[in-house]
């Protein structure tokens, strides 16, 4: 099978290259891989090449294929397998594998969400890696992994009882939360899981310096939906403010949160989020930074007196991309909301490494399409002369400005394909 791949070589050297993968063996198995979203960690691995932990340090003559939030359909099956996965089942993958710190994205050769057909080997699929997706659309099941994420920091949290020496995890019930420069995507899916799942915090206060971005929150979020579930969302921009950490606390009663969750690398933010905690306040350093040698000053005398912590969670685990399956299917949150830009694959190295600069959201891959990474608010503009933005800005309108399964499949069926 010939396949096309985004191959990572060095720092800064994506190439996009058609080459044969080899026959799978009796314990692989061969898939075909339809959408992914493109991750902030996919721009790391990129800048870093070698010296990230998860990329082997031999790419320049082996390389990886980048790429981890995919979903796609199963092309072949071997032997060892055959009961269990069948040609045409559509698949998710957890990629954050707990035995080792190889991930597909990262590590492998002939895997990664940047590529037309790959083979998923043994050892994933053995430990219960790959997951059926029932879905009617592919780049929900895209959109799964860092749904999970979020999942996963929420599940990551942690308070206690005075006097016993047990971790109570997850998020306070009825309590303050607070999720700092989170009008992102990730933010998005951060502010949509703690409105929308069963523990629910009373109040939600969100932050951002960009104005733009906590506008899109608001639209996308908005604080009327939220109190309908019983959260009050306060949408707040620190950019101007003398104080942010003293207009937080004064939100929150003087009470100060319970969970904060910290979705920028950058020490003000996490000092921010330390000085906003309340008694057993627990910090999520959700942000994974670049420098190895990142720091930022902590409230030790609070540590010691008010029994706040931290915590630091990396991606979700497989129950967490169940539960997040679950609650896009349920249409308890909606994963859309992450989306602001469409392209092919041939645009992925580009996108991939200009992410720090895109405005927006997530940008969302076809793999068997050529297309330049396009924003999604342009459709209407470039379907004046377009007929296939034409088609895609009228089914978008029809679902709110929101990328839906009517457009992707319509971008599917009448866009210009990669092999072409």
């Amino acid at each position: 099978m010939r396949t096309t791949a985004l191959r990572l070589y060095g720092k800064k050297d994506l190439r996009l290259e058609s080459f044969e993968l080899p026959p799978i063996r009796d314990d692989e198995i061969l898939v075909k891989l339809v959408t992914d979203s493109l991750c902030m960690s996919s721009y790391k691995a990129a800048m870093k090449g070698s010296d990230h932990k998860r990329v082997p340090s031999d790419i320049a003559t082996h390389p990886t294929v980048l790429g981890h939030e995919f979903c796609g359909e199963i092309v072949e099956v071997g032997a060892k397998w055959q009961d269990d996965w069948k040609p045409g089942m559509r698949f998710v993958i957890q990629t954050g594998m707990k035995e080792t710190y190889d991930a597909i994205g990262y590590s492998y050769q002939y895997m990664g969400g940047d590529m037309t057909y790959g083979i998923i080997p043994n050892f994933i699929i053995e430990r219960g890696y790959v997951i059926p997706y029932d879905g009617d659309a592919f780049f929900y099941g895209s959109l799964v992994e860092p749904l999970s994420c979020v999942t996963g920091a929420v599940h990551g949290q942690y308070h206690t009882r005075h006097g016993e020496y047990v971790h109570i995890m997850g998020i306070k019930q009825g309590g303050n939360a607070a999720a700092l420069a989170a009008a992102g995507p990730m933010g998005l899916a951060m502010i949509d899981y703690l409105i929308h799942r069963d523990e629910r915090p009373n109040l939600l206060v969100v932050t951002d310096i960009d104005a733009d971005r906590l506008s899109r929150a608001a639209k996308a979020l908005p604080p009327d939906d939220a109190k309908r579930f019983g959260v009050k969302l306060i949408y707040v921009n620190t950019g101007d403010l003398p104080d942010p950490a003293a207009r937080l606390r004064e939100l929150s009663g003087g009470e100060g949160y319970d969970d904060v969750f910290v979705f920028a690398p950058v020490p003000s933010v996490v000092e921010q989020g330390d000085a906003i905690l309340s008694y057993d306040g627990c910090l999520n350093f959700f942000a994974g930074p670049e420098n190895e040698q990142f720091t930022a000053p902590f409230n030790f005398y609070d540590v010691h007196y008010n029994a706040t912590h931290i915590a630091g969670t990396s991606g979700g685990n497989t129950d967490d991309m169940i539960e997040s399956l679950a609650l896009a299917a349920a249409g308890r949150i909606t994963p859309a909301i992450l989306v602001t830009h469409v392209g092919g694959l041939d645009s992925a190295a580009e996108a991939t490494l200009g992410m720090p600069k895109t405005y927006g959201g997530k940008k969302l891959i076809y793999n068997h399409i050529s297309m330049p990474l396009t924003a999604i608010a342009d459709f209407e503009k470039l379907g004046k002369s377009d007929t296939l933005f034409a088609g895609l800005s009228d089914l978008v309108k029809k679902s709110g400005g929101l990328w839906c399964k009517e457009a992707e499949e319509y971008l599917l069926k009448n866009g210009k394909t990669l092999e072409s």
